[in-house]
C-alpha cells in the first residue's frame, strides 16, 4: 500500500461526527495531544460541528493513531499506535459535570472501559447522564488487541473469548438505555458464542433496548424479551452493496440509528436509518469522512433503484459532497494574482529580473489582510510558481485561498503540471481551491470542444478524488459573438456532461438578461452550487463598478476575484524600482477596497432577483 489519506477517526469520533451531519446536536469528551494530530481533530469536529468543550489537550502524551489497510472486501488490516496515548489517559476528573448533562444522552464505548481511568470516566458519565434525566447508550466496540488478547499486528480480529472482559463490560450494563453491537460484541458482552444465548445474559443484566448489527443482513432489534430467533426481534432489513470498506460502518449505523432513537421515532424507522447510513459508508473510503448527510440519508432511502457499487451513483455522491463542504461564503472578495505570463511580460518590457515576482505576489496577502483583518469574507487567488511564499502564509489566514492549474493562455486547454494532474493535486494543502480557466465558446468546433471538456472532466475527476474544491472560469468574448444565452449555454452543456464545479468565475455583463439564464441554468442543474464570481479582464475601475450594479441583483453572484484592475500600476511602479513594499501594498488596498466598497454598495442598494443571497 502507497497511498494513505488523514481523518479524524475512533469510535466515538466518528458517531459524533455522523450524528452532527444527521441533524442531531453532539459533543465529544477525550483527550488529545499537544501536538498536529490534536490540533487537527479538535479543528475539523469543529468544521463538523461537533462541540468540543469537552477535547481537553494533554501535553504529556501523544494523539492516537490507528493505520487502516484496504486489502479486499474481507481484509482491512489494522494498526494500532495507542502506547500511553492522552485518549486512553482520560480520566474521572476531566468531566465537565455540567456539559454532560446538559445531553440528552451519552453515548460510551467498550474499547476505552479496558483502562482503569477511562472506564471510571466513562460510568461517571453515565452516572451524571442517569441523575440528570438523560439516557445512556451503550457501544460494545470490541478490540481484543486493545485488551491485549491478540497480537499487535492482528489489529483487525473481531473476537477472542475472555472473561475478565465480559465481567468488565457487563458492570455498565444496569446503567444502560441501549446497547448496541455486531454478533461477536453480543458474544463477548454476554459471555457465550451463541448469540441468543449471550442475548439473554445481558438481558438479566439490564431492561436496555438491545439492537443486534448482522452485516449485510441489517440489524434486529429487541426491546422486551429475547425470543428464540434473531429473526423474530424487530428486523431492519439490510441494503444491497457492494462493500468497498466495512471500518466505521458500524459507527455509521449508530449516528443512523441515534437520529431516530432520539427524536421520538419508530424502531422501524431507527433500523432502517441505522441500516441506510452503514450501507453508504461501506461503499466509501474512510471513516467519518464518508458518513452520510441528512439529506443524504433521505435521498438513499427514496431511491427506486441503486446501484450495487453504490459509488457509481454519481447523483448521490454529488449531494455528499456539495452536503459536507466546510465553510460558507455569501460574499466573496478576492484579489486575484495567479496571473504567471502577464507579469513575465511585464518584466521583459521593464527589464526586470523575474525572480522578483515572487516577492511582489508575496505582497498580495499581505494587501488583502490589511484590508480585510481576519475577515473571511475575502480570499486570494496566487499561483505556484511565482505565488508560493503568499500561499504558504495564507494556510494559517480564515481567507478563501484559490490556485490555478491550467497552463496560461491554452486553448485547448492544458495542465501547468506532470501528465497526471491527481499526483499534483495530492500534493496541494486541502483549503487549496483548484481554479482552471477554459478559453471556451459554445460555437467552438466540435474536436476543440470535447478536448477542452475531456480536460475539465479529467480535472473535475481529480479534484473529487484529492478533496478539493474546483472553480471553472469561462472566458467565451475573445472567440466568438457573446449574446445573452452564450454563457448560461456553456453552463448548460457542461452541466449535461457532468461537470458540478463548486464555484463559477465568469466574466462581467451589463445584461441582467444573461444573468437570469445563468442563474436558471444553475439552480435547475446544481442549487448547491457555490456561487459565481465575476472577474475582471483587466477593466477599468469604473467599467467594473457599474457591471457590479447589474450583477449583484443575481443571488447566484456572490462577489468578484480581480486582479489586473488592481495590481497592474503598482506591479509595475514597483518592479521598475520607483516604489517600495509599504507603497506598494497601500496602492494594492486603496484599489482593492474601492471594488469592494462598490460590490457591497450595489448589493445593498438593490434588491435581489431571487431569495436571498
Amino acid at each position: 500500500m502507497l497511498s494513505f489519506a488523514k481523518y479524524i477517526g475512533g469510535s466515538p469520533t466518528n458517531t459524533s461526527v455522523g450524528a452532527s451531519r444527521l441533524g442531531l446536536r453532539t459533543g465529544l469528551v477525550t483527550r488529545v495531544g499537544a501536538d498536529h494530530f490534536g490540533r487537527f481533530i479538535r479543528e475539523q469536529l469543529q468544521r463538523e460541528g461537533v462541540d468540543v468543550q469537552g477535547v481537553l489537550t494533554d501535553p504529556a502524551r501523544l494523539t492516537a493513531l490507528v493505520f487502516l489497510g484496504i486489502r479486499d472486501p474481507d481484509t482491512f488490516p489494522l494498526i494500532f499506535y495507542r502506547e500511553d496515548c492522552a485518549d486512553m489517559a482520560l480520566a474521572a476528573d476531566d468531566l465537565d459535570p455540567a456539559f454532560i448533562a446538559s445531553a440528552s444522552a451519552v453515548l460510551v464505548n467498550g474499547t476505552h472501559l479496558s483502562t482503569p481511568s477511562v472506564f471510571a470516566a466513562s460510568v461517571r458519565a453515565c452516572e451524571i447522564a442517569r441523575a440528570s434525566g438523560g439516557r445512556v447508550v451503550f457501544d460494545i466496540d470490541y478490540r481484543p488487541v486493545l485488551w491485549g488478547l491478540a497480537g499487535k499486528d492482528r489489529g483487525e480480529d473481531r473476537f477472542v473469548a475472555a472473561a475478565a472482559v465480559t465481567e468488565r463490560l457487563q458492570q455498565v450494563l444496569p446503567l444502560c438505555d441501549l446497547v448496541v453491537g455486531t454478533e461477536e460484541e453480543i458474544h463477548i458482552l454476554g459471555g457465550s458464542t451463541d448469540t441468543t444465548t449471550a442475548l439473554r445474559a445481558i438481558r438479566a443484566r439490564t431492561p436496555a433496548l438491545l439492537v443486534c448489527k448482522r452485516g449485510a443482513l441489517g440489524c434486529s432489534a429487541f426491546p422486551g424479551d429475547i425470543p428464540d430467533s434473531l429473526d423474530q426481534g424487530v428486523v431492519g432489513r439490510g441494503f444491497e452493496v457492494e462493500v468497498f470498506n466495512v471500518l466505521g460502518a458500524g459507527d455509521a449505523f449508530m449516528a443512523g440509528f441515534l437520529r431516530g432513537w432520539l427524536r421520538g421515532e419508530p424502531l422501524e424507522t431507527s433500523c432502517g436509518y441505522a441500516n441506510a447510513c452503514g450501507a453508504i459508508v461501506v461503499s466509501r473510503h474512510g471513516c467519518s469522512p464518508a458518513m452520510p448527510t441528512w439529506d443524504e440519508l433521505q435521498a438513499f432511502l427514496v431511491a427506486e433503484q441503486r446501484p450495487y457499487l453504490l459509488r457509481d451513483d454519481a447523483a448521490l455522491e454529488q449531494l455528499h459532497w456539495a452536503s459536507t463542504r466546510s465553510g460558507q461564503w455569501d460574499e466573496l472578495t478576492v484579489l486575484a494574482m495567479d496571473h504567471r505570463s502577464q507579469f513575465e511580460t511585464l518584466c521583459e518590457q521593464l527589464g526586470a529580473d523575474p525572480a522578483r515576482i515572487q516577492a511582489f505576489k508575496a505582497l498580495a496577502l499581505q494587501a488583502v489582510h490589511q484590508l480585510a483583518e481576519g475577515d473571511p469574507r475575502f480570499g486570494v487567488l496566487l499561483d505556484g510558481r511565482f505565488g508560493m511564499r503568499g500561499l504558504e502564509a495564507a494556510a494559517d489566514t480564515p481567507y478563501w485561498i484559490g490556485r490555478p492549474i491550467e497552463r496560461p493562455g491554452s486553448r485547448p486547454l492544458e495542465f501547468e503540471c506532470s501528465a497526471d494532474v491527481a499526483t499534483e493535486l495530492a500534493t496541494w494543502p486541502a483549503n487549496h481551491v483548484v481554479k482552471c480557466l477554459a478559453f471556451y465558446h459554445p460555437d467552438d468546433p466540435q474536436d476543440l470542444r470535447e478536448r477542452q471538456e475531456r480536460q475539465l472532466l479529467r480535472l473535475q475527476d481529480a479534484a473529487r478524488k484529492t478533496r478539493h474544491e474546483l472553480l471553472v472560469e469561462i472566458i467565451a468574448t475573445r472567440h466568438g459573438p457573446v449574446d445573452e444565452t452564450t454563457v448560461s449555454r456553456v453552463l448548460q452543456r457542461l452541466y449535461d456532461l457532468g461537470m458540478r464545479p463548486d464555484w463559477w468565475k465568469l466574466e462581467p455583463s451589463d445584461s441582467l438578461a444573461a444573468w437570469d439564464r445563468v442563474q436558471a441554468t444553475i439552480e435547475a442543474n446544481d442549487p448547491r452550487c457555490r456561487g459565481v464570481v465575476l472577474l475582471g479582464l483587466s477593466a477599468p475601475e469604473d467599467e467594473l463598478v457599474a457591471g457590479f450594479a447589474v450583477a449583484a441583483r443575481s443571488p447566484i453572484i456572490k462577489g468578484f476575484a480581480v486582479g489586473r484592475t488592481i495590481w497592474a500600476d503598482a506591479a509595475e511602479q514597483w518592479l521598475a524600482g520607483r516604489i517600495d513594499d509599504e507603497a506598494a501594498i497601500a496602492d494594492l488596498v486603496r484599489r482593492f477596497g474601492v471594488l469592494v466598497d462598490a460590490w457591497r454598495d450595489a448589493r445593498a442598494e438593490q434588491p435581489l432577483q431571487r431569495g436571498t443571497a
